[in-house]
């Protein structure tokens, strides 16, 4: 059943027109199938705009929020908080702006009362199952986001410190990973002595990839994708040459594209993403170490050789390491200080690079050049025409 908003006799789906400022209105009550998962960027690959997310998900991050707006949802419910104050997350402030009715029910155990497609009625703070409440919380509006926000603003120096400890925490529990101890496998991908584009699921991933599509057609960089960034790749009409991560983000066509795949395994030698490949057929190589996917996927680049490594969608300011709200963060920050001055950010490659003039413009030139010459000779006496070519090659050479 379609989702509706139903106030005074009257519906407007999720999917409907907004208003002139561009948001959806968020009053009244809304209706649709619930669709649950505790892993965001999974759940928005099967949600559409007659679905509710249900998802367990504290101090939603900026990709997150972007994802689930592009899906067309119009109500969120979190059993968690979207914004606990530990610093100023950009995700619900996306939501919220763009018209989705978000809702907080923290601790609520939706995920234990629900299936997977229920209908639910979400009415204010409050989820419906056949009539009977089953959870009631607090819906996020702008003007409570926005009034967080600020809130966590003003906190930001606690959630420094603990990032600045967690960090000197893995410098002494991680030593092997910045002194390059890590052990890899021999890979079929060439990196010595070529340019790499590494490619995360990040912000604004796809549009940096896209402003960069002159840099890879005139470099040809070895193209290493992180995960779901292989999808990205792929839809710029390129193909990745490996992939890394323990592939739970990634598409089954993006895995079976011909790449190299590597899986990023725990230190102790758990690798989530081996039954995935196994399942599908596909070889694979293990390479088992702390951090994050994004991080292994840097040293194998920077340690088989590569001469630079241009980042996509990845996290360069602060901002947006703890946007990513995750203790690996510290690691990452980490890995960018081993890779050092090989190791830049994509927003600034496409700000220097100057792209190369492609075979259209040149052959426009040519044929301008060869058109003025046939020109020349069609309007000129022949015999004096030759005269002057002569005389010219003769000054050429030093004959005269």
């Amino acid at each position: 059943m379609a989702v509706r908003r139903i106030k005074r006799r009257s519906s407007r789906r999720f999917g409907a027109p907004r208003s002139q400022n561009g948001k959806r209105p968020h009053d009244g009550e809304l209706r649709g199938r619930a669709r649950l998962g505790k892993r965001t960027k999974r759940l928005t690959k099967r949600l559409g705009a007659a679905d509710v997310a249900v998802i367990d998900h504290e101090d939603i991050d900026r990709v997150s929020g972007e994802d689930l707006v592009a899906t067309g949802v119009g109500c969120v419910v979190n059993v968690a908080r979207s914004t606990s104050g530990r610093y100023p997350n950009q995700g619900p402030l996306i939501l919220t702006h763009a018209g989705v009715h978000l809702v907080d029910v923290p601790g609520a155990d939706l995920f234990d009362h629900l299936d997977d497609g229920d209908e639910i009625v979400v009415r204010g703070g409050r989820i419906l199952r056949d009539g009977e409440v089953i959870a009631e919380g607090e819906q996020q509006t702008v003007e409570i986001v926005e009034r967080d926000r600020e809130r966590a603003r003003a906190r930001i120096g606690e959630a420094l410190e603990a990032f600045a400890e967690n960090t000197m925490t893995h410098i002494r529990e991680e030593r092997e990973l910045l002194a390059g101890e890590i052990e890899l496998p021999e890979f079929e991908t060439d990196f010595r002595d070529r340019p790499v584009l590494l490619v995360v699921r990040g912000p604004g991933h796809k549009r940096d990839l896209a402003i960069l599509r002159p840099y890879v057609r005139d470099t040809r960089p070895a193209l290493v994708a992180v995960d779901g960034g292989a999808d990205a790749i792929l839809d710029e009409g390129f193909k990745p040459d490996m992939i890394v991560g323990d592939m739970d983000s990634a598409t089954d066509a993006s895995l079976r594209c011909g790449a190299e795949l590597v899986v990023h395994a725990y230190p102790d030698g758990r690798a989530p993403g081996r039954e995935r490949l196994e399942a599908l057929g596909l070889d694979f190589k293990v390479v088992p170490a702390p951090a994050t996917s994004e991080d292994v996927a840097m040293l194998i680049a920077g340690e088989k050789g590569a001469d630079l490594i241009v980042m996509v969608g990845s996290h360069f300011n602060l901002f947006e390491f703890l946007d990513k709200n995750r203790r690996g963060m510290s690691s990452t920050f980490l890995t960018r200080l081993r890779m050092g001055e090989i190791l830049v950010d994509a927003k600034g490659v496409s700000r220097l690079y100057q792209p190369a003039a492609g075979r259209a413009p040149m052959l426009v030139v040519t044929g301008g050049a060869l058109a003025a010459f046939i020109v020349a000779v069609a309007t000129s006496d022949l015999g004096q025409f030759l005269d002057l070519v002569w005389l010219k090659l003769q000054i050429l050479v030093g004959l005269e």
